[in-house]
């Protein structure tokens, strides 16, 4: 769950650009599917809901998708880093959001060997 100021501008944002899509909806949150998933991000203007989180996507390139988010008015926090599967990057969306974006370009870890 998302805390955000505008809940129908931000639900706009995270469908256009990040590519999710609207399930449901009441007075003060909308709950958006990711594609190919049955994950779901709830966007609120509640401020009894604790606004603190940490959402991670998943791109197919960090680096092409840190251009794209980053002409749609998203700001870098932490340019693109490797990591073992491949690389990260933190921006923050236009409604103050954090989001970190990985990719497994490297290939994921092999499984754990005992």
């Amino acid at each position: 769950m998302i805390r955000v100021p505008d809940v129908p501008s931000a639900a706009e944002f995270y469908v256009d650009v990040l590519g999710l899509h609207p399930i449901w909806q009441d007075g003060t949150t909308v709950g958006l599917g990711f594609p190919e998933s049955d994950t779901e991000v709830v966007l609120h203007d509640r401020v009894d809901i604790p606004d603190q989180v940490d959402v991670h996507y998943l791109v197919d390139d960090v680096i092409d998708a840190v251009r794209f988010l980053e002409q749609r008015g998203c700001v870098i926090v932490a340019e693109p880093f490797d990591i073992a599967i491949g690389k990260c990057a933190v921006l923050c969306d236009p409604f103050g959001i954090s989001l970190s974006i990985l990719d497994m370009t490297n290939g994921a870890r092999p499984p754990h060997q005992r």
